[in-house]
């Protein structure tokens, strides 16, 4: 029963990948469509991830009150009811009436979801729950691409990602029960004996949660992580149809391909996390992001941006995983919750701001400014988790004494 219920938490995470990289994908043949200058998919970048922030920042209240599943199948249902309305949408003010409820439906369930897994399972569990969203969002490009390269339209894509999503509103129904089992402490976590081993003994100073040391650059590295990931989802597309004269078809291809590369990198990674730390993996991660970042920046062939896509997509594949389970073990279990929300609301902020402003800089100079952005966000990621791995050194060397 604990691994069926483990099985419904991956199926959910893939419901939340599968709408982040649709409009990117797409977005070179849709604005045409719609007339739309090409920086205005920021406009409803913003608004989905706006939506996301709120969920987020509301998130230890709402799971409170009405449980993780309840919260699960609501926010999946949202989804998918604003998924099929951007199929059908007449003009591009409906995508924006549609990106507030599309970016709702996800951060309660993010964060509830996130919670569960850091203090329940172990760190290869978190990195799994995330190679789903992974495989989420290497579908949504895969399908967008099929559409698209066969002649169709992309509003044949969001129909069909609809009614995938439908579909696991059906099955988060029927398992409903065994959600409520699984709070009222019915279901274990497959014997995994909870999260993180250590936790920090200290309260939270008088200030609240925020100032304990450590936790605002948890939240600058969660903003510049989503930075990252954000930017190249959605930009990645114009990118290798402006800067490198590829087809939208072949773009969109390539786009899957980096959403794939932090997918398998997930996958790998939960099983290389029995053998090296989240700091470690963290580490590695931001190394091999910034040697992707290099080659894109580098005036190489177009073939080699592709490469750059999958290594970017392999550098960050660690990285947010090993980043939400290190949490309780930062900051506490009894805190985790609220931090993690508070990490989201961060992340999603990094990508409601990060990526427009690269849009409307893009549109008015170069695409080719995307990989300097890359290398930018990633050394000051890395500079903020080499900060906090030197404060929790010293807060643990105290406890020791």
């Amino acid at each position: 029963m604990a691994t069926f219920f483990l099985i419904i938490i991956y199926l959910a995470f893939i419901s939340l990948g599968l709408p982040d990289s649709m409009l990117g994908s797409a977005w070179p043949v849709m604005r045409l469509d719609f007339g739309a200058p090409v920086d205005r998919a920021g406009v409803l970048s913003v608004i989905v991830i706006s939506g996301t922030i709120i969920s987020s920042l509301l998130s230890d209240r709402v799971l409170k009150r009405f449980g993780t599943g309840p919260v699960t199948f609501v926010s999946v249902a949202v989804t998918a009811l604003a998924l099929l309305g951007y199929a059908y949408s007449p003009s591009i003010w409906w995508l924006a009436v549609l990106a507030l409820p599309l970016g709702l439906g996800g951060g309660s369930i993010d964060v509830g979801l996130n919670n569960y897994v850091s203090t329940h399972y172990k760190a290869h569990h978190m990195s799994w729950l995330h190679c789903f969203w992974g495989i989420g969002a290497m579908l949504g490009p895969v399908i967008m691409s099929g559409y698209i390269s066969s002649g169709e339209s992309w509003r044949s894509a969001f129909l069909t990602v609809s009614l995938i999503q439908f579909g696991l509103v059906v099955l988060l129904f029927f398992t409903l029960p065994l959600w409520k089992r699984a709070e009222a402490g019915g279901v274990q976590a497959a014997s995994e004996g909870g999260g993180a081993a250590a936790e920090p003994r200290a309260e939270p100073p008088a200030g609240g949660i925020l100032r304990l040391k450590g936790v605002k650059l948890a939240l600058v590295t969660f903003m510049f992580y989503s930075g990252v990931e954000a930017t190249l989802g959605l930009w990645g597309s114009s990118f290798l149809v402006n800067a490198k004269g590829l087809s939208a078809a072949t773009a969109a291809g390539w786009v899957s391909l980096y959403y794939g590369g932090i997918t398998a990198g997930r996958f790998v990674a939960g099983f290389i996390t029995f053998k090296l730390s989240n700091r470690a993996l963290i580490r590695i991660g931001l190394l091999v992001t910034l040697a992707g970042a290099l080659v894109l920046a580098l005036p190489l062939p177009a073939v080699f941006s592709l490469i750059g896509f999958i290594l970017i997509g392999l550098g960050l594949a660690p990285i947010f995983p090993s980043l939400l389970h290190e949490t309780p073990a930062r900051f506490g279990k009894e805190n985790s919750q609220k931090i993690i929300g508070y990490q989201m609301a961060f992340a999603y902020t990094g990508g409601a701001i990060l990526p427009p402003l690269l849009g409307w800089i893009a549109g008015r100079t170069t695409f080719m400014i995307l990989p300097l952005a890359m290398l930018g966000f990633t050394v000051i990621m890395l500079l903020s988790s080499e900060k906090i791995n030197q404060l929790i050194n010293k807060r643990n060397q105290k406890e020791a004494v």
